[in-house]
Formats: C-alpha cells, structure tokens, sequence
C-alpha cells in the first residue's frame, strides 16, 4: 500500500522535541498505527485522520488525531498535537484561524500567534499523595535528594514529585536518571508518568521561568521526554496554586529542552504555546 502525503516533522517548545506525525491514517488499517509508531520509535507518532469522507486537509477545520508511543496508543500528548498543527497551518497551508482535534481527551483546539501555535488542553489537578505507597519510586528516581512535595494526578496517572527550593536548575538538569528502574519500583500499579519538577527563580538569570521540569514514562516506552505539553497540563494546576499565577514561563529540563508559555484560563483549560520546526517531509510505503 502506498500512502501519498504522509508528512512527518519535529516540532519544538522552543528547542526540538520527538514526534512524527502521518496525515493520511484513513488508509491505514488499526494495528498498523502501532506499527508505525514503534519503527518510528519517537516518543509520540500523531495520526490525524477525516472525520468525514469529504473532508479536505487544506480547507476543513475539524480532524480525528490519535497519539502512540513505540509501546501504545495514549490519551494525550502536546507536542505531538502541535505537530500536526504545523502540518495543517504550514504544509497542507489549512487557512482556518482554530483547528479543532477529536481525541480521547475531548475537543482540543489549536490556533496561529505569531511564532508559534497554541494548544488548548485540559487542566488536570493534583492530590497529595502518601509518600510511603512510592517511596521506592521516588528513591529510584531522585536518590537521595531533598523532596519537598509529592502529588499524584489521577486523571492522568502521572505522580509529581517537586524538589527542594534550595535546588539550581543545573542540579536537575545534571540528575541521571535510570527511568527503566521505575517499572520494578512502582508498586501501585497508578504510576504511569513521573514528573520531577523544581521551583525557578524569576529574577534569576535563567529567562524569569517560574519552574523547571523532566519528565518520565517507561510505562509507554519513553524513558524521558524531550518536552511534553500533556505534563505541563499537570504543572501548570500545581504551580498556579503555588505561585499564585495565571501567566507563567516554565522551561523542561530535558538534554534538549524546551520553554513553554503558560495561560490559565477560567474555564478549567490552559494554553500552552511552543514553536516548532518542520525538518522531514516523506512518503510511506507499507
């Protein structure tokens, strides 16, 4: 079978992060979805797909998309949503202003702003979680630092563990993490997602970001995300109660890194705007 106009890109939140993204998954029978995404071997392949046979990728403003990781498919991914965004806006050249997205999170909604484009996604909260039910997780993860909170998002099963404010940016960044130890030392069976995250210091010299992040999912085959807008759905909850902000710039701490620009909304959404980088164009034949 050969499938014209599959485009595949890397787009960024400001630096680079992994995704590909094929625009013509009508065609494609269910499991080779799954195929496709564990060659590619990226964290997110996005499918997006006509949600009805006349639709047309250069004029309509409403599309399927699902997400799968080299392991899975996923309820959510950002990055890979703005991946296929940038396909639309900037390859199939979709004059819509909003491109609305039908996915297992619900309508999410992305839109053109200068250099970059906007995501409209859920607000997810966090609970406090009991320290001694992942203890060992945690230990995995941070060794022996100091770990001032540990929260837990139930909606996206990703637990959130700050460390302590006495920590510099380059002390999270520098942290070695062997995330496939995580799938031993979870003991819950809820964890499917480990965010480290660490307040930042606005007036610093690091870009006034008002926290740090990295991000871990080996449950679905990613050891660590380069950026990842579904995390930042959870931090951006976190760090609003913390800071008292609606506007914040936060940075993930990923060996490429990203910067992300973050607006609460009074609706129980948020917008998370990144730039991105169309580096790969192709087709695939199967």
């Amino acid at each position: 079978m050969f499938l014209p106009s599959v485009q595949f890109l890397i787009p960024t939140f400001t630096d680079l992060a992994h995704c590909s993204c094929c625009s013509r998954s009508n065609d494609l029978d269910e499991d080779l979805h799954q195929r496709i995404a564990t060659e590619m071997n990226l964290s997110e392949t996005a499918f997006i797909k006509k949600l009805h046979p006349t639709d047309d990728f250069t004029k309509s403003s409403r599309f399927g998309l699902r997400w799968f990781t080299p392991a899975n498919e996923v309820p959510l991914c950002g990055h890979a949503t703005l991946a296929s965004a940038a396909v639309l806006f900037h390859i199939k050249k979709n004059p819509n202003s909003v491109l609305t997205f039908v996915t297992l999170s619900g309508e999410l909604k992305t839109r053109q702003e200068k250099d970059r484009i906007v995501l409209d996604l859920p607000l997810y909260s966090t609970y406090p979680q009991e320290l001694q039910e992942v203890e060992e997780l945690i230990k995995a993860a941070t060794g022996d630092m100091i770990v001032q909170d540990v929260r837990y998002s139930p909606d996206t099963k990703n637990l959130l563990v700050r460390l302590s404010d006495a920590y510099e940016r380059s002390v999270l960044e520098e942290l070695q993490v062997g995330a496939q130890r995580f799938l031993s030392a979870e003991k819950t069976g809820k964890v499917k997602g480990l965010i480290l995250t660490l307040k930042g210091k606005p007036n610093g010299k690091d870009k006034g970001h008002d926290f740090y992040s990295r991000y871990f999912a080996p449950w679905y085959g990613v050891l660590e995300d380069p950026v990842t807008g579904s995390a930042h759905a959870v931090l951006s909850s976190y760090w609003s109660e913390q800071l008292g902000k609606k506007e914040m710039l936060a940075f993930q701490c990923s060996r490429r890194g990203g910067e992300l620009k973050i607006s609460l909304r009074d609706n129980g959404r948020v917008e998370i705007a990144g730039q991105f980088a169309i580096v790969l164009k192709g087709n695939l034949t199967l």
